[in-house]
């Protein structure tokens, strides 16, 4: 199905020009938050036709206070060109606008479907071996003008906090509790390991690769890549690997030793896993539900960054009680619930989109968008049903905590936020009483989240 009409005239004029070819067709794909991804049909001059992708970035460059830019990723790719890392060929980037054409790579990209172990474990193999030979790369070789590659690791780490501050505070607004404590404890906990900067890719793992055979066609995704800690990205591995489960962490990392050099330190890994959860927090920081990657298509998928919100909000409480020795509230009492007149609507909604709409749909991005519906719809009806109650109990911990009531839950939550960033209540007990409430929001997204809603980090032994 063609999405032509979709793509602005001098953006198809661009796409013709620097590949010197016809085009033909583009259609756009599921996920990529604010950076759409676009596939590409064109007729090449000796009339074969030629297949390529689109990365796009709506948003005007000078709204962007942060470094993640198309402009930069196109960087990487450029740099990676000819190393032993895949990556898709770089084409071209936009002179104006954030956008990279590169080469389309074919294979899968989701780990969780491959449904042979032999296959699933041959694949997370050849993953870890290449980020290995990613690692064992000379950054000061690499060329890539945006990142410094003078400072030392440590340096390179706070520059990252900094970064995220600077960001958080350039957007405006009181930070929510968690990235408020998160980017404390990183900023007074800065590793101090010395040995040599790696290209960190970031958000790196299952999901963030394509593959085909047992093999790793090509590393996608690079636009978090700095310099920085190896344990940066396995820290990101383990985060991606409660997302989509990776075979046995243990004996990847293991493998990621031996072929890399680089010694492994849980405690490494704990920070990065803080900051990876921070860094997640402060992309969603002022932004509404909606927003990320608005336009004609409505905005961004409302149900993933509802069940993923919820999800990395409590793997960043969970990581920050790891590193902080804080023992968190594994339950919470769940009530009966209370019928109510829209249940049997909710009821209705969800059969027809799942059993009507659903299997008629042939277009991904159209697919994609209805299966989030669908995930607000269970989180609405979850609401109706709990809302009442989890907010009269959250009422009762902001209470203790505050020691007033607050008015509200949203009012009680903003006072929070506040004795969090003075220093008026102490983290530890701010952190359990966060952590109870986003038990309740896991009950209210159980069924949108599925198994996400019970899974956690990797234990670091």
């Amino acid at each position: 199905m063609s999405d032509i009409v979709q793509l602005p005239l001098d953006m198809i004029e661009w796409i013709s020009s620097v590949t010197n070819s016809t085009f033909t067709a583009a259609s756009r794909q599921a996920g990529g938050g604010r950076k759409q991804a676009w596939l590409v049909d064109l007729h090449n001059s000796n009339g074969s036709a030629e297949h390529i992708f689109l990365r796009w970035d709506q948003s005007p460059e000078s709204a962007n206070i942060d470094p993640w830019t198309v402009r930069n990723e196109a960087a990487i790719y450029q740099a990676l060109r000819d190393t032993p890392v895949p990556v898709a060929r770089f084409i071209a980037m936009h002179p104006t606008r954030q956008a990279m054409l590169c080469s389309r790579v074919y294979g899968r990209n989701w780990f969780s479907h491959i449904a042979d172990e032999t296959e699933a474990l041959s694949t997370a193999q050849d993953f870890i071996g290449h980020l290995a030979a990613l690692h064992c790369l000379a950054v000061k070789t690499l060329g890539i003008d945006h990142l410094d590659a003078t400072l030392t690791v440590a340096e390179m780490a706070l520059a990252q906090v900094d970064e995220l501050e600077t960001i958080v505070t350039a957007r405006g607004g009181e930070p929510e509790p968690l990235l408020v404590m998160a980017l404390r404890w990183l900023r007074a906990n800065v590793p101090t390991y010395c040995g040599p900067a790696v290209l960190v890719q970031g958000d790196t793992g299952p999901g963030n690769f394509m593959y085909a055979d047992g093999r790793v066609t090509a590393i996608v995704d690079w636009e978090l890549a700095h310099f920085g800690d190896p344990m940066d990205d396995l820290a990101w591995v383990s985060l991606r690997s409660v997302q989509e489960p990776f075979t046995n962490l243990d004996d990847r990392f293991a493998e990621y030793t031996r072929l890399s050099g680089h010694a492994l330190d849980a405690d490494r890994i704990r920070y990065y896993r803080v900051l990876a959860e921070a860094k997640i927090l402060t992309m969603n920081h002022g932004r509404s539900l909606g927003e990320v990657g608005g336009g004609a298509d409505g905005g961004s998928d409302v149900g993933a960054r509802l069940v993923f919100g919820q999800l990395h909000r409590r793997l960043c409480a969970e990581a920050l009680a790891d590193v902080l020795g804080c023992e968190l509230p594994s339950t919470i009492d769940v009530p009966l619930g209370r019928q109510t007149e829209s249940e049997e609507l909710f009821d209705v909604v969800l059969g027809q989109l799942r059993n009507v709409i659903s299997p008629r749909i042939t277009d991904s991005f159209a697919l994609q968008r209805t299966k989030g519906l669908a995930r607000v719809i269970k989180y609405l009806a979850e609401s109706s049903r709990f809302g009442e109650s989890f907010a009269a109990d959250e009422l009762d911990d902001l209470s203790a905590a505050l020691g007033e009531r607050p008015a509200s839950v949203p009012l009680g939550r903003g006072l929070l936020s506040v004795a969090v960033r003075t220093g008026r209540i102490d983290d530890i007990a701010a952190l359990k009483v966060i952590y109870r409430q986003l038990l309740r929001t896991n009950e209210l997204l159980r069924g949108a989240s599925g198994a996400l809603a019970s899974r956690h980090y990797w234990p670091l032994s």
